[in-house]
């Protein structure tokens, strides 16, 4: 059932990586297997994956997408949004006065200047950023932000890093 470029399938599978853990959040990555094939079309294309072991360089822009609030206790989104946001390298992300250790080497933040953010709802979004060949890779998976709102200057929003789970994704395609 096709409405405005959307289309509503069922899942056949749910596989949640193994070492997945909320307290605290670990290995926060899934895969979907759907219960049937998509028809790509204008407005539905599949995602790129980037390279095993990619890390962004700071400052390097990308776009975090979603349906969740519009900000801090607001409403949530009628339509998808989207936001520019830049990279903030780990070792900026990991100081003390940012997420401190919350912050792993399988993560990549982006946002933190007080201005713009994911926020509740975007949870499981993409971060996508184009590549200098054009195409467009999905970096990262929304995992978190912060508890004291959205927005919140020094607390970018989080990401569960894909090139970091490149191995395990393709293990699981072939295995599934």
């Amino acid at each position: 059932m096709e409405e405005h470029g959307s289309v509503t399938v069922g899942t056949a599978k749910l596989i949640v990586h193994e070492k997945w853990t909320s307290f605290p959040i670990v290995n926060d990555i899934a895969l979907i297997k759907l219960a049937e094939p998509v028809e790509l079309s204008d407005k539905i294309q599949p995602a790129c994956l980037p390279a095993a072991g990619v890390v962004l360089p700071h400052k390097f822009s990308c776009y975090v997408i979603g349906w969740g609030r519009l900000y801090t206790n607001g409403p949530i989104a009628d339509n998808l949004q989207q936001a520019l946001l830049s990279v903030v390298n780990h070792v900026t992300c990991s100081r003390a006065d940012w997420w401190g250790s919350s912050v792993r080497k399988t993560m990549v933040c982006a946002g933190g200047d007080g201005i713009v953010s994911g926020c509740n709802g975007d949870s499981g979004g993409p971060l996508n950023c184009q590549a200098d060949d054009g195409k467009w890779d999905v970096h990262g998976i929304m995992s978190f932000g912060s508890s004291t709102g959205c927005n919140t200057a020094k607390k970018p929003t989080v990401f569960t890093r894909v090139s970091a789970y490149i191995d395990w994704i393709n293990d699981k395609i072939t295995s599934n």
